[in-house]
């Protein structure tokens, strides 16, 4: 009370009434608070925090921008629940370079006919030049025009095309560059690195029309691949489905990682908070994917990986050069990828922009590193190096860690030589055999926990697992990761990273649907283009499986698995002159 006893003063019996009211009011307000937050019945692994993210929305083919309104790349990110962390506008620059960057030219009717698609068998491939002299560093180019099945010239490009040049006898091979003129006809182009007999081999890997149908499904069908969480308390087990953006018919559990801000959803368990859940998997694929024709274009032996035929001779007879080569230095991280970035001589990788070491015996491997910590970091494709290490190298064991072959983590120790391997497969979205969730970390947060240095060695590798989500979604990914390579570079500048790109594989109709060489093709540019221009080095799987005899196969045998691993090692103990 006022000692100076104010005339204004309210009477004490007043001011008790009037917080009384106040304090029944504030009651009210929070009773419909949590009357309105319960029907939405939205919980989540920290479920306090759950409404810092808003659910996801369904992807929607119907839903068009409105007039004179952007659209931006990020747009479907923030339907899908990147909400934690803002883009700066170099992102967003970035992501809007990348996305018109991977476009791809599409028929000019949506409705073309199986007779008018591109049929392979119509084709034929010319090799231009084909009586000149040819040396050793010279460009050799092939030409062809598209047919459709009645045997008529496409007038439009957009068909997915792959070549190699071989020798046979010599276990010798290389990738050819395509160009699309985008009015049915096409240049291949190949840099001739072997003298002898070198055969050209052209394949049809889809027709522009199957590329249509595969950008319908990234777009609709985003969730074709979906996937699995278990949640188990007090003796009770659920298991409910999960994935970037889950339609929003049931409460959902998020489990958005808080550095990163990769969002990830699944569907509350009905009688097991969110926070009970224990591990991921893949749950299965959707099936009835094509609707029309569309089924027609990914026929195998037909319009899918088809080779395809040569008018006239479909060799030439290579000389030697009178130009010596030049040395073509160490394999430091920061040097260029170019196209092509090397070729098979003698079941051998000779890089086009380094000097490549062989490590022929267990022995070369172990010297090489010695005193190293080594982490790959990827999916089964970079697990195979793993495996590949620890069964050529007798003194690498595997530490029983008690987890699945095909989950990992794995660890390999040589204590003698003070060697140190681990594998971790990246973070979701991941199609894997049921693996703990705290054994799937992302790739940017495992990489903000390594102190680096001299002897730290990462490899790391991720694309196949994104092939059936929007592209935005691995941009996304990627800076993250980037972003994370950066930060180590920044504090351990002689921290060697080393990044595999992705390879082709075979494809049978139901493959293409979820993982094509198309859908793998777009992601490795993306990839390319992402660390292109700072301290990483590359091994290129991409041109060293398009390059070799063997079938293509997602994960290769182990004479491409050796020659990538030599790739690797050559920058990790690299080889100053030849």
């Amino acid at each position: 009370m006022d000692p100076r006893g104010s005339k204004n003063a309210p009477h004490p019996l007043s001011l008790y009434q009037f917080l009384f009211s106040l304090l029944i009011l504030m009651s009210l307000l929070m009773m419909m608070v949590n009357i309105h937050c319960y029907k939405k019945g939205l919980t989540s692994g920290m479920e306090a925090n759950w409404e810092r993210s808003p659910p996801p929305k369904h992807y929607s083919t119907n839903v068009q921008p409105k007039p004179n309104q952007t659209s931006f790349w990020t747009d479907k990110l923030l339907q899908c629940g990147y909400q934690y962390h803002s883009f700066t506008p170099e992102e967003r620059s970035e992501g809007t370079f990348l996305m018109k960057m991977i476009q791809w030219p599409s028929p000019p009717d949506p409705a073309v006919t199986f007779l008018k698609s591109s049929d392979p068998a119509h084709v034929r491939f010319v090799i231009l030049n084909s009586t000149k002299t040819f040396y050793v560093g010279d460009q050799l180019q092939v030409m062809l025009q598209m047919n459709d099945f009645e045997g008529r010239p496409k007038q439009y490009g957009g068909d997915y095309l792959q070549g190699r040049i071989h020798s046979p006898a010599l276990k010798a091979g290389s990738a050819g560059t395509v160009i699309d003129n985008q009015n049915g006809s096409y240049y291949i182009n190949f840099h001739l690195s072997w003298p002898g007999k070198v055969e050209v081999s052209v394949s049809l890997v889809h027709p522009s029309e199957g590329i249509q149908a595969l950008e319908r499904l990234r777009k609709e069908r985003p969730q074709r691949v979906y996937f699995k969480s278990t949640f188990k308390n007090r003796g009770t087990s659920e298991t409910t489905v999960c994935n970037f953006c889950l339609p929003r018919t049931k409460p959902l559990c998020n489990f958005t990682d808080p550095s990163t801000g990769e969002p990830w959803f699944c569907y509350k368990p009905k009688r097991i908070p969110c926070s009970a859940c224990i591990n991921h998997m893949v749950g299965g694929y959707e099936q009835d994917l094509l609707i029309g024709e569309e089924g027609y274009y990914f026929q195998s032996g037909v319009n899918v990986k088809k080779h395809i035929l040569s008018n006239g001779p479909d060799y030439v007879t290579v000389k030697s050069s009178p130009h010596t080569g030049k040395d073509l230095g160490a394999c430091v991280p920061g040097k260029p990828l170019f196209s092509p970035s090397g070729f098979y001589y003698q079941d051998q990788w000779v890089s086009t922009s380094c000097n490549i070491r062989h490590y022929y015996t267990p022995a070369n491997i172990t010297d090489c590193l010695r005193g190293k910590n080594v982490y790959l970091f990827g999916d089964s494709t970079i697990r195979q190096w793993f495996e590949y290490l620890t069964e050529f190298v007798p003194g690498l064991r595997k530490f029983n860690l008690g987890n699945s072959k095909l989950a990992g983590p794995h660890l390999a120790l040589d204590i003698d030589n003070k060697i140190k391997v681990d594998y971790y497969a990246h973070g979701k979205p991941i199609r894997i055999v049921p693996i703990a969730s705290q054994d799937l970390p992302f790739i940017a947060n495992k990489l903000d926990e390594i102190k680096g240095g001299k002897n730290t060695v990462i490899a790391l590798t991720i694309w196949c697992h994104f092939n059936t989500f929007p592209v935005e979604v691995y941009i996304r990914r990627l800076q993250n990761i980037r972003r994370s390579i950066l930060r180590l570079l920044d504090r351990s500048p002689d921290t060697l990273v080393v990044i595999k790109t992705a390879n082709v594989q075979a494809l049978p109709q139901d493959v293409s649907l979820y993982n094509s060489d198309w859908y793998s093709y777009q992601l490795d540019l993306v990839m390319r283009k992402m660390f292109e221009g700072i301290k990483v080095a590359f091994v290129d799987a991409w041109e060293m499986t398009i390059a070799h005899y063997l079938p293509h196969n997602l994960h290769p045998k182990w004479v491409i698995i050796r020659n990538e691993i030599d790739v690797f090692l050559s920058h990790v103990c690299p080889l100053e002159k030849r």
